[in-house]
C-alpha cells in the first residue's frame, strides 16, 4: 500500500481550514460579547425594577 498525500486536505489543517476556523472563532467571540451585553443589560433592566418596587413601596399611603 502507498500513501496517497496528493489529494486534497480534507482533514481542516490547510489554508482553507485556519481560516473557517478563524471564523467560527470570530463568531464565538461575537456570540459571547452578545451574551454578556444581555446579561449585564438584563441584570440592571431587573435592578431597577426592583429598585421601583421599593421607591413606591415607600412612598404608598399607609
Amino acid at each position: 500500500m502507498t500513501d496517497d498525500t496528493s489529494g486534497p486536505d480534507t482533514s481542516g489543517h490547510g489554508a482553507s481550514g485556519e481560516r473557517a476556523a478563524a471564523e467560527q472563532e470570530k463568531w464565538k467571540a461575537k456570540g459571547v460579547a452578545l451574551r454578556a451585553f444581555f446579561y449585564i443589560a438584563g441584570t440592571h433592566v431587573f435592578a431597577a425594577f426592583v429598585m421601583l418596587l421599593f421607591y413606591l413601596g415607600q412612598h404608598a399611603g399607609k
